[in-house]
């Protein structure tokens, strides 16, 4: 196990867990935040745990032109139920997917020290939010990180009402110019919507 020092580095990632767990300890600090994910690495850790840093292989991800839209879907975004924008409301959103419940989930991962340094990103510029209205109230939305304009890294994701994630998610696939949407671990959603694994080395590739 590879144990962080104050200085911004990472072990190559080859030398990662069979689960993708490649180091602990650190900072959440924008540098090394950027640093990471420009090497296909995240953290993702639990409230008293120290800071995991992962890089699974295989990838989950998703490349756009891949996006698989239900019939029931286009019902949905034809009906116009939904108003989605950009970088409207990050703090809200993050705060909202801190607060999700999850199934299997005893609490969240998105800690007041996460809160703290994804929201600094969003003040560098480096991090997005999609939201998701209706009636003026926010019901859905979805935050990450760019990276150079060529990759979103998918954080998380909430929704308050049925289909209202999904809509997000899909409105911002359909806009964007991204070469590809890192969406880090397999969900059965985001499988539904076109996501697949690819090597890790195939992922490095795109970074």
């Amino acid at each position: 196990m590879h144990f962080l020092t104050q200085k911004i580095e990472f072990p190559n990632v080859t030398e990662a867990t069979i689960d993708g767990l490649l180091a602990v300890g650190g900072d959440l600090s924008a540098e090394r935040l950027l640093y990471a994910y420009s090497n296909g690495i995240f953290p993702w850790f639990e409230v008293e745990e120290p800071i995991l840093w992962w890089s699974p292989d295989p990838r989950f991800v998703l490349y756009p032109k891949d996006l698989k839209i239900s019939k029931s879907m286009k019902q949905v975004l034809r009906k116009n139920h939904f108003k989605v924008t950009e970088n409207k409301a990050f703090n809200k959103v993050i705060e909202n997917c801190a607060e999700a419940k999850r199934r299997g989930q005893k609490g969240t991962w998105i800690t007041d020290d996460m809160l703290e340094a994804y929201i600094k990103l969003h003040e560098l510029g480096y991090a997005k939010s999609i939201e998701v209205w209706q009636n003026n109230d926010l019901v859905g939305g979805l935050y990450g990180i760019d990276i150079k304009n060529q990759i979103f890294c998918g954080e998380s994701m909430f929704a308050k009402v049925s289909n209202a994630s999904k809509v997000g998610f899909i409105t911002f696939v359909q806009n964007s110019n991204y070469k590809l949407i890192d969406c880090q671990l397999h969900t059965n959603h985001l499988e539904s919507l076109g996501g697949k694994h690819i090597k890790r080395s195939e992922f490095l590739k795109f970074l």
